[in-house]
């Protein structure tokens, strides 16, 4: 096999008992990195430390993605000014917090005669918050609700 490592002074190939010979003499593991290698390749290391960075590393990583916050606002299709700018505000302070919105209207029992209004609140919605977001998917009717969905305008760094 062959036996690389920052430990070892000449890397090259040795027989399995040589290795393990070596990897005592230095208080450390032998721990094989390529299996499907011809000869196969073999590391000297501390195998704690190297679970310790690879942890670390994997952590990294995680932390560097962003997670995609989805905030709901439910509307009726007779919704009144007052709720409506309620709702608004809200609206917008979770675009502004980086969310992104799933804006909704219900219809109840026979109200779904008013899909026209749904739809003109939504789009009135989306013509409200322009300046922080933009619409990433248009009023759609699914079942008993209209879904609009709206994604966050990219902030501009100071």
């Amino acid at each position: 096999m062959r036996v690389v490592g920052d430990n070892v002074d000449n890397p090259g190939v040795y027989s399995i008992q040589e290795a393990i010979k070596m990897a005592d003499q230095q208080e450390l593991d032998l721990v094989e990195v390529s299996p499907k290698a011809d000869p196969p390749v073999c590391r000297i290391i501390d195998y704690q430390k190297f679970l310790y960075q690879q942890k670390k590393k994997q952590k990294e990583l995680k932390s560097k993605t962003t997670k995609v916050v989805v905030k709901e606002i439910r509307f009726g299709p007779n919704t009144d000014e007052h709720d409506y700018n309620f709702k608004l505000n809200h609206a917008k302070k979770f675009l502004q917090e980086g969310a992104k919105v799933k804006a909704f209207v219900f219809f109840k029992g026979r109200s779904i005669l008013f899909k026209d209004k749904g739809e003109i609140l939504l789009l009135r919605l989306a013509r409200d918050l322009e300046e922080v977001g933009k619409v990433e998917k248009m009023p759609k009717l699914e079942g008993k609700r209209m879904t609009m969905f709206i994604a966050p305008k990219a902030q501009k760094k100071k």
